[in-house]
């Protein structure tokens, strides 16, 4: 135990002053979002709220940023308690003469990267260049419909291995890709930002915690959220001119179309805002809403109990006492609204997804994995054992990948929620 931790907090008076960490801060709507960058920690403050943060952090004693709020504003605030609160966000370096202890801040991806190494990301002119790429290719399609990919494109080869493993290679090639494009562009408006892996419901997903984008402007927060469905569609676009360029029936030309449908694969499940996608923070954003993914499973989870008991003929002041308040009720009038809307396509996509992965997904892993292994011995010879074990390796080894990155995911949260 250190010699801080021993004497216990320090005593914060009317004479007491602060030091403040940096902080970042921006107004939206009636609310300001105030944070730190480094450890990607924020909370939405009142105008007074924000008001405090500025007097303590231009050296003024708790007492006179008391009496600095009471003039301004006729009401009587308790700042010590204040002072408190920014602390355990992490947001105080120093109460008095006594340093607060600082938690370590998150690792992030490509530390070596500079905002100035990519400050082109977040020029004007960049989603112009996107746009005439996708107007070239639109016309390009439109004059020659037949090149627009279907699945039987992905068999490229009479090799099932090679598609296999091609495919697999280009798909995580892109969705790094994807990620980057992320990582580079919340880099350049000078968030930290960090890749890992994720779960989303069934999905194994690679994602980027570009949280600190709250600080900066909505034409940043926009390209950092959209970048990776702009570099998909870009990508997209560049096959398809290469693709009208070249030969039908030439293995360049199928290995082009097989890349171009893997381009197009991830985006229609962007549109799966339930899952937390790209989109579902462009939403998030657009209608203002602090948390729309927590409010919204919480308002749904209030809205099952309530349907349980109603269900079952307990109607009572005692039942709907037990339920609890609607958690949608302390939300702004837009927030409510959003939250109760996002509550539906959340239980409504989460119910199909789960029920399309036990009817179709977990049969054909299984009957996939099956038929691999009854595909192995001598009896299929050199090219159905290689298929065989690449569908092993392949298959197998995304479905413990996701059961690792699951359980690993889920102990770093009981461990959050524990600390």
């Amino acid at each position: 135990m250190t010699d801080t931790a021993a004497e216990g907090p320090p005593r914060i008076g009317p004479t007491t002053h602060v030091l403040l960490h940096d902080l970042a801060v921006r107004q939206d709507r009636d609310e300001w979002i105030v944070g730190r960058m480094a450890t990607r920690t924020f909370v939405a403050l009142p105008a007074a709220g924000a008001r405090a943060v500025e007097l303590l952090g231009a050296g003024l004693s708790v007492g006179r940023t008391e009496e600095s709020l009471r003039a301004e504003t006729g009401e009587e605030f308790d700042i010590a308690d204040f002072v408190g609160d920014l602390a355990a966000l992490g947001f105080v370096a120093r109460i008095g003469d006594r340093p607060v202890p600082d938690a370590e801040p998150p690792r992030a991806s490509l530390p070596w990267l500079r905002p100035r190494h990519v400050r082109l990301a977040l020029h004007p002119v960049l989603p112009l260049l996107v746009a005439v790429l996708l107007a070239a290719a639109a016309v390009v399609l439109v004059r020659r419909p037949d090149l627009l990919p279907g699945y039987r494109d992905l068999l490229w080869s009479r090799h099932g291995s090679v598609v296999l493993l091609s495919g697999a290679a280009a798909g995580w090639t892109l969705l790094l890709a994807h990620e980057l494009a992320h990582l580079v562009t919340a880099r350049a408006a000078g968030v930290p930002g960090r890749m890992r892996l994720g779960t989303r419901l069934q999905f194994l997903v690679m994602q980027t915690d570009i949280s600190g984008i709250e600080l900066a402007p909505r034409r940043h927060r926009m390209t950092a959220y959209l970048a990776g469905i702009a570099l998909n569609l870009s990508v997209a676009s560049v096959l398809l001119l290469v693709l009208a360029a070249t030969e039908t029936g030439t293995t360049a030309h199928r290995l082009l179309a097989a890349a171009l449908l893997l381009a197009l694969l991830p985006l229609p499940f962007q549109c799966m805002v339930f899952t937390r996608t790209d989109l579902y923070f462009v939403l998030q954003d657009l209608t203002g809403c602090r948390d729309l993914y927590g409010d919204g499973l919480a308002y749904a989870r209030y809205r099952f109990r309530r349907s349980v008991r109603w269900i079952r003929g307990v109607r009572s002041v005692r039942s709907a006492r037990d339920d609890g308040p609607d958690p949608s009720a302390r939300l702004p009038a837009h927030e409510r609204r959003a939250v109760r809307v996002y509550s539906v396509v959340l239980v409504v996509g989460t119910a199909a997804c789960l029920t399309f992965m036990a009817a179709v997904t977990l049969p054909v892993d299984i009957a996939l994995l099956a038929r691999a292994v009854r595909g192995l011995g001598p009896g299929h010879g050199l090219a159905g054992n290689a298929d065989a074990v690449t569908v092993l390796v392949v298959l197998g080894g995304v479905n413990v990948l996701w059961l690792v990155t699951w359980w690993r995911n889920r102990r770093a949260r009981r461990s959050v929620r524990a600390t």
